[in-house]
């Protein structure tokens, strides 16, 4: 049996979340080398001009206030993803002073006009990350007539990424929807079968934080074992900046008997050569 979402065919149904300052091309590509069934990329603003590394053909993930260059931007991307996504869920003090994630639950027009833009741009598939509020099912209700998948990660906007997800919430929305649902939030090796039996597929986020490896493990791929030095080549290949090569450094030190005094000393570097020198 095929897994898709819409024209789009799927290796399995475990995606890795999107995380700004974190997914970045060679993060996604080891995540993607141990199993994973589709990468995100942090959210990208339609107006930008960052250039966008997207070797692992991952969902391009939007941020946006109003339609605003979108036609451009899936035109200039769309032979290079899997599909787009637009992103209601973040819940950080920049998407409040902008305007745009988890604080546009309330502007629904808005939300109308972007996703119209984006259906009638591209065949794509398109898929929303929204949060738990109380317009959440008339966001779901707009999202039903343009997008193939919605993701809902079951935290309010004050909650953050703070306190327990609310598990009922999700499940309701399930039932409330025709859409194939994807589902977000404390997703690990350890709850990943009982939660892929509840919805259609699932993310992991912070769990696969400096630990790419999880993937392996969780599809039984013991061959598999990816530590700092395979990002970092990987960071290399494709110049990453350096100040985000630090920031993974950090992630990297998760579970090490000496954590605290490696990030100490990963604070302090300002080389890529120093930062290999610490043997994360």
């Amino acid at each position: 049996m095929s897994i898709k979402i819409r024209n789009f065919d799927l290796v399995n149904r475990i995606f890795l979340a999107p995380m700004a300052e974190v997914n970045d091309i060679a993060f996604r590509l080891l995540c993607k080398q141990a199993g994973c069934g589709l990468t995100y990329t942090g959210m990208i603003n339609p107006l930008t001009q960052q250039k966008l590394d997207l070797k692992d053909k991952p969902a391009l993930q939007i941020f946006c206030k109003d339609e605003k260059g979108i036609k451009e931007f899936i035109k200039k991307y769309e032979s290079q993803v899997s599909l787009f996504d637009f992103n209601l869920g973040c819940p950080a003090k920049n998407a409040r002073k902008d305007g745009f994630g988890s604080f546009m639950h309330n502007k629904l027009d808005k939300i109308e006009k972007i996703l119209k833009t984006m259906r009638s741009n591209t065949e794509k598939p398109i898929t929303i990350k929204i949060r738990k509020s109380k317009n959440t099912l008339k966001i779901i209700k707009i999202a039903e007539k343009y997008c193939d998948a919605i993701c809902i990660h079951p935290r309010t906007q004050v909650q953050g990424y703070g306190g327990e997800p609310d598990l009922d919430f999700a499940l309701q929305i399930k039932k409330r929807t025709k859409l194939p649902v994807i589902y977000s939030g404390n997703v690990n090796e350890h709850n990943f079968k009982q939660l892929l039996k509840k919805f259609d597929f699932i993310m992991i986020g912070r769990a696969c934080l400096g630990d790419p490896g999880i993937f392996a493990r969780i599809f039984g791929k013991k061959d598999i074992k990816l530590d700092f030095s395979d990002y970092l080549s990987l960071a290399e290949k494709y110049n990453l900046h350096f100040r985000q090569i630090k920031q993974q450094a950090v992630y990297f030190t998760k579970g090490k008997e000496n954590a605290k005094e490696i990030r100490k000393e990963i604070v302090k570097t300002k080389t890529i050569k120093e930062i290999k020198n610490l043997k994360i």
